[in-house]
């Protein structure tokens, strides 16, 4: 569905250093403008998707119910996008209160982990259907996929829940800040729990996914399945997976995990703030994967593109016999 945001513009001075803060002005409006347009595309995106799979894809088959609750979890944090881009464009000043700082940081890292396991669900559940396909049939039923997605909603929860002890606001320099999980103030607890994170919520799907498009792919070019299209939908869901992995998750993760730790290592402020910097650069990219999650969508199944084409071809009718009545 990175948190992305907060010390967005200004880098925070670490308890633990005697490092100068440092205002990155020249992001302040790439921040606001890219968040802007992922508001725009993705918010309005995200409500035709959920409607599309409530009304048009009837009765709901168990990958259906995933990228449901894949498109919910994007909605909900597409919606705290606006108190972020007032943010950015306000010099990283908030003025929304300490429980909205705490709730707009829980979303963020909420959808992320939430979509990187539904993603990682999808992508296991795709390869059973496709490598075993017998043996792995009862795994189609509805209830299965609501289990599945009920444990990682509260599976989500449980790994989120820290963040409302860990993020608080700051009041520096006349400005209220709103930190992020990197610029927490328990630096030890946010290292240890950061890492975490990092290897069992990030880098753990990211090995499952990885190997189970792999494993799709090679199935698909060497089995029974040899029409081109199977092999053709197999490489473009591969494709978008990764992308969302290895070019929205993984920069984020990799220059989360160096900032934090430099805080807690003694080496010079313009290397910190070099790494701040490019991790900030890095949170959008993170953000972005609301785009892949729509691309999916409609790379994922034959029925949601016959879906949005009747509903598309539906409105334009309607439009068209309004205006010649």
């Amino acid at each position: 569905m990175a948190s992305e945001h907060a010390d967005n513009v200004t880098a925070l001075s670490d308890p633990s250093t005697s490092c100068k803060d440092e205002n990155f002005l020249q992001v302040k409006s790439y921040l606001s403008a890219f968040y802007g347009l992922i508001f725009l595309v993705c918010f309005p995106g995200n409500i035709v998707t959920i409607f599309v799979y409530f009304v048009k894809m009837r009765p709901w088959k168990g990958s259906t119910i995933i990228m449901l609750n894949l498109a919910v979890t994007d909605l909900l944090y597409v919606a705290t996008l606006p108190f972020f881009i007032h943010y950015s464009a306000n010099g990283n000043d908030w003025i929304f209160g300490n429980f909205m700082c705490k709730f707009i940081h829980f979303g963020f890292y909420f959808n992320m982990y939430s979509g990187i396991i539904f993603l990682s669900c999808f992508s296991i559940f795709r390869f059973l259907v496709v490598v075993h396909p017998v043996r792995c049939f009862f795994i189609q039923k509805k209830r299965w996929a609501v289990t599945t997605c009920t444990v990682i909603w509260m599976i989500s929860l449980a790994m989120i829940s820290p963040l409302g002890t860990l993020i608080s606001i700051k009041h520096t320099q006349n400005r209220t800040i709103c930190p992020d999980l990197s610029s927490a103030e328990d630096l030890d607890t946010t290292r240890w729990y950061n890492w975490l994170l990092t290897i069992f919520a990030f880098f753990l799907p990211l090995v499952t996914v990885t190997l189970c498009y792999a494993l799709i792919i090679q199935a698909l070019a060497t089995g029974p399945h040899t029409q081109a299209c199977y092999k053709q939908k197999a490489r473009r869901l591969a494709i978008v997976l990764l992308v969302v992995f290895y070019v929205c998750f993984l920069p984020f993760h990799v220059f989360q995990v160096i900032r934090i730790e430099l805080r807690v290592r003694v080496t010079s402020c313009d290397l910190k703030n070099i790494i701040l910097f490019i991790f900030i650069l890095t949170k959008p990219l993170a953000a972005l994967n609301t785009f892949g999650n729509l691309l999916l969508y409609v790379v994922a199944g034959d029925s949601f593109q016959h879906a949005i084409f009747s509903l598309l071809k539906v409105n334009f009718s309607d439009v068209f016999s309004a205006f010649i009545s």
